[in-house]
């Protein structure tokens, strides 16, 4: 058994109250939940999941429900959040497997950490056209035509560390929206934005760019 279904079943049984949680074969687990179908899911130790993982697996388990990134460093690539949400599975990491087993919505998951953020700017109408390009960074098309490249940064205060790490990894950005509703960007973090020639901003921030650009 590998190390990372280990630990999910481990985790299942600890703190989410699975009923029953066994290993099928390979990365593959079996939830089983009172009143509930039993759910299907793929535990993943990949550091990056991108469509053809996506589909690799999908066609190893062609009833598969869910797909975990089991690490907390997983990257999720655009193309294999659009397969996967195409095709009903829902996706993301521990955590969000573990709240989706109790609200049973297993098969419509997202990671959690940015869906209520992603969702946010799918709801603004002068937003005419989204791209997202990984789990954590999506291309905005405005009404005014105006196009703005956003990474979502977790941190609870982002440091000039964090926002140079986060350019790295991902290309240069337009916008680093600090999504953690509990703190706020350190001075150094805007202005290494600055010096990369991005804005680092919060929600209320973002929703005045939003009105008037």
């Amino acid at each position: 058994m590998n190390w990372q279904v280990n630990y999910a079943l481990k985790n299942l049984w600890a703190n989410h109250g699975a009923a029953s949680a066994q290993h099928i074969r390979d990365d593959a687990i079996r939830i089983t939940m009172p009143n509930r179908p039993d759910v299907v899911a793929i535990v993943s130790a990949a550091y990056a999941i991108n469509a053809e993982l996506a589909m690799r697996y999908h066609a190893d388990f062609p009833d598969m429900d869910f797909l975990c990134g089991y690490r907390k460093e997983c990257i999720w690539e655009g193309g294999a959040i659009r397969y996967l949400e195409n095709n009903t599975i829902g996706w993301g990491n521990a955590g969000t497997l573990g709240s989706a087993i109790h609200t049973g919505d297993v098969n419509t998951a997202a990671q959690k950490d940015y869906f209520f953020s992603y969702r946010l700017i799918r709801q603004i109408r002068s937003v005419t056209n989204l791209d997202r390009e990984f789990d954590r960074v999506f291309t905005m098309t405005l009404a005014s035509g105006r196009t703005y490249r956003v990474g979502m940064i977790m941190e609870y205060e982002p440091t000039a560390d964090a926002i140079r790490t986060f350019w790295d990894r991902f290309g240069p950005i337009d916008i680093a929206w600090n999504i953690n509703p509990n703190g706020d960007p350190t001075k150094n973090a805007i202005e290494a934005g600055r010096d990369l020639g991005c804005e680092v901003m919060k929600w209320d921030e973002l929703k005045v760019l939003l009105r008037n650009r």
